[in-house]
C-alpha cells in the first residue's frame, strides 16, 4: 500500500510537471520598451520599473540608450545585473533596399557590425533586427529584399560567432512567417534566429499560433499583445489589444512557447492607441501582395476572424500630428494601464513567469 502510494504521489507529481510546463511557467516574463514609448524613459529607468514589477527580462529599444560608448554601456550592464533583470537590445532595419533604411546607418554591414559589438557589451546572447517594414509588403515583391538581406547576413557570420551573439529578425509586418524562415535558415542557424512578433503576424493575415507553429524552433525572443480579429465586409479587421481583450488562443500560443521554444522569453509588447486594419481579402488586389500563401494558413486566419469580436471597451487613438498635452498625457497612462493589467493577465490567466515548486 506505501509503495502504491509513493508511486502514485511521484506521477502526480511528473504530471504536476508535465501541466506547468505546459502554461508556460517556467518561461521568463519580460517587456520591449517600445510598449512605454511615450514616456521617454531611459534604459537605467526602465531597468528601475522592470524590477519593481519583477519582470525577468527586458528588450530595450534604441533609442532608450543615451550613447553607445563602451563606458556607458558597461554602467548600463552593471545596473541591470545589480536589479536582477536581464536586459536585450533591439535595433533596427538592415537592409538597405527596405523603404525603412536609414542611409545615416552607413551600410548594412556596417550597421550589423555595430550592433554585433553593442550586444556583446551588454552580456546579451541575442538582439532583435528586421528585415522591413509593411510598406516594403504593398510595394510589391519581397524577394529581392530577402535576397538582400541574407546577403548582409552572412557577411557578419564571423562576428556574430566570435562574439556569442544571435541575430534574431523580426517578423515585422514585412514578411510572413513561411517567407521568415528563408533568411533565418539561408543565412545560417547557427547565429541567425527570429523574434517572433504575434501582432504583426496577425496583420499579415495568419492566425499568431498557426505562425508560432511555422516560427517557434527559430524563436530566441519575442514580442507578444493580443488582437481583436473579426470579420468585415471587405474581409477582416484586426486591432491590437491587451491581453485577454482579443481574439487570439493565447493558452495555445503559450503552449507552443513552452514546446517549441522554452527558453525564449515571453515579452510583451502592448502597443494599444493603433487605429484598426482592414485587410481586404474579398478583393483581387489584396493577394498581389501574398501570391505564396497557403490555403491552409489562410484558412487558419479565417477561422480566426469568425470567431472573434470587435473590441468595444473604448480606447484612445493616437491621432497623427502634435496632440494636446492633455491628449498626450491620457495616451501615456492608457499604455501603462494596459501593459500592466497585459503583465497580470500573462501571471494569473497564462501562469507565465510564476516559478513554481514540488
Amino acid at each position: 500500500m506505501q509503495r502504491r502510494t509513493f508511486l502514485a504521489c511521484v506521477a502526480g507529481s511528473v504530471t504536476a510537471r508535465a501541466r506547468n510546463a505546459a502554461t508556460g511557467a517556467d518561461l521568463l516574463l519580460g517587456v520591449d520598451t517600445y510598449s512605454l514609448r511615450r514616456h521617454c524613459w531611459k534604459v537605467m529607468q526602465m531597468l528601475d520599473w522592470a524590477a519593481a514589477q519583477k519582470l525577468d527580462i527586458i528588450q530595450a529599444t534604441f533609442g532608450d540608450f543615451e550613447s553607445f560608448e563602451p563606458a556607458y554601456l558597461k554602467r548600463v550592464k552593471e545596473h541591470a545585473d545589480r536589479v536582477g533583470v536581464r536586459l536585450e537590445p533591439g535595433f533596427g532595419c538592415i537592409c538597405d533596399r527596405s523603404k525603412g533604411w536609414n542611409p545615416r546607418q552607413g551600410t548594412p554591414v556596417q550597421y550589423l557590425e555595430f550592433v554585433i559589438r553593442v550586444t556583446r557589451e551588454l552580456g546579451s546572447p541575442s538582439c532583435k533586427v528586421f528585415m522591413g517594414n509593411a510598406a516594403d509588403r504593398a510595394a510589391g515583391p519581397v524577394d529581392a529584399l530577402i535576397e538582400a538581406t541574407i546577403r548582409a547576413l552572412r557577411s557578419v557570420r564571423a562576428q556574430a560567432l566570435d562574439a556569442g551573439v544571435k541575430l534574431a529578425v523580426e517578423n515585422h509586418g514585412d514578411l510572413t512567417s513561411r517567407e521568415l524562415k528563408t533568411p533565418i535558415e539561408e543565412a545560417g542557424l547557427d547565429f541567425t534566429a527570429c523574434c517572433f512578433d504575434s501582432g504583426n503576424a496577425a496583420m499579415l493575415g495568419e492566425d499568431p499560433v498557426a505562425a508560432l507553429e511555422v516560427l517557434g524552433p527559430y524563436v530566441v525572443t519575442s514580442h507578444i499583445r493580443d488582437c481583436a480579429v473579426y470579420e468585415h465586409p471587405r474581409g477582416a479587421a484586426v486591432q491590437w489589444v491587451a491581453l485577454g481583450d482579443g481574439s487570439v488562443d493565447l493558452p495555445a500560443l503559450v503552449r507552443g512557447f513552452a514546446e517549441l521554444c522554452p527558453k525564449a522569453p515571453f515579452q510583451l509588447e502592448i502597443l494599444t492607441g493603433f487605429p484598426l486594419r482592414v485587410l481586404p481579402f474579398l478583393e483581387a488586389d489584396y493577394w498581389k501582395a501574398f501570391p505564396h500563401m497557403p490555403a491552409s494558413d489562410f484558412a487558419r486566419f479565417l477561422a480566426l476572424a469568425k470567431r472573434g469580436q470587435p473590441f468595444t471597451e473604448g480606447m484612445l487613438i493616437a491621432r497623427p500630428g502634435k496632440l494636446p498635452p492633455e491628449f498626450d498625457a491620457a495616451l501615456r497612462a492608457q499604455d501603462l494601464y494596459d501593459l500592466e493589467r497585459s503583465l497580470e493577465y500573462a501571471r494569473k490567466k497564462l501562469g507565465v513567469g510564476i516559478r513554481w515548486r514540488l
